[in-house]
């Protein structure tokens, strides 16, 4: 009898066991806990849009997650270095990409090898901002609206220049689709992102830059660059007096860039929704949108992976209409 009862007990004791390794199995999967450092992956080099958010993000991410979130910058090829390293990355949520309008709308779209899939080889974390385009000018070019920007390309064919961070990105296509509306001939130098074109066109070396807004702004802001118009349907708080291009006499070049974060494909769920919820703190802070808003750009409102996902497919089939009308191509 003694033997009986000390076996059910064992029994019972080994049930409670094993239901307490189940739960604490399941509180684990529906709470992952990251063990160390974690790191976003900048798609193009320091000073820019994509720079200025990934570090905001990690800021924010580090507190949230508890362990130090670094920014890492592999810029070159219009994001595709960047973002081909983390599609091949391991999928543990410890890598992020800092992903772009440019890496996942406009690449597959000018590429026709493109060494990653923008929608098979990444899992979407969350969309953070959208950000219009400010179109500025060298000081010393002697302009200072857009019609005689415009006036003067036409009087001197072939000799001015104007910036891009790269073949493909946001700043080319709406440099091309200006070029095409106005019936211009100025010649495209892509850089390795929005910081190193800033410089060259403060110094003159290159005539105008289609820039993401928080990456020209303080230059404008400061007197080092001529800010004529820009490309959103409405004007910034960011800049109130900068007109629209459509505002300004030129219609049709209407484009805004965007930013989110992706991680590899098949990441395990409860990482995604643990990445996802930290994500949407984040955007939700304050002084979060405050930042961004003063950076030019507009924050997103916190969302699911599912519409984020839903926003990238819609935005590879924008891109694809607005590619093929302008015209534009990359090896």
């Amino acid at each position: 009898m003694l033997l009986h009862n000390s076996v059910r007990v064992l029994t019972r004791l080994g049930a409670s066991v094993s239901i307490a390794l189940l739960l604490g199995g399941l509180c684990q999967a529906a709470e992952w806990v990251p063990e160390r450092q974690l790191r976003i992956i900048s798609a193009y080099s320091a000073g820019g849009t994509n720079d200025l958010l990934s570090r905001l993000m990690a800021q924010k991410l580090t507190d949230r997650l508890g362990k130090p979130v670094v920014v890492e910058n592999r810029a070159g090829a219009n994001g595709i270095i960047a973002s081909d390293y983390v599609a091949k990355s391991p999928p543990d949520g410890y890598t992020m990409v800092m992903g772009s309008s440019a890496t996942h709308g406009i690449n597959p779209n000018i590429y026709a090898k493109l060494s990653y899939d923008a929608e098979r080889d990444f899992t979407p974390i969350g969309l953070i901002a959208t950000v219009p385009l400010l179109l500025v000018v060298a000081p010393n070019l002697g302009v200072n609206t857009l019609s005689e920007l415009v006036a003067l390309a036409k009087s001197k064919p072939g000799t001015l220049s104007f910036a891009s961070s790269g073949t493909g990105s946001s700043p080319h296509l709406a440099g091309e689709l200006f070029k095409s509306v106005t019936n211009i001939d100025v010649t495209h130098v892509p850089y390795k992102g929005d910081g190193p074109a800033v410089i060259d066109v403060q110094g003159g070396q290159v005539s105008m830059f289609f820039a993401n807004i928080p990456s020209a702004l303080p230059a404008a802001q400061a007197g080092r660059l001529k800010a004529l118009a820009m490309t959103g349907a409405a004007r910034t708080p960011a800049a109130p007096d900068v007109p629209t291009m459509q505002q300004a006499g030129v219609a049709g070049v209407e484009i805004s860039a965007w930013f989110g974060l992706f991680a590899p494909a098949k990441l395990p769920n409860e990482v995604l929704t643990r990445l996802n919820q930290e994500l949407n703190a984040v955007l939700g802070l304050p002084e979060v949108q405050a930042r961004i808003r003063e950076l030019g750009a507009e924050p997103v409102a916190p969302a699911t992976p599912e519409k984020f996902q839903s926003f990238v497919k819609s935005e590879l089939a924008k891109f694809a209409a607005v590619t093929k009308k302008a015209g534009i191509t990359a090896q």
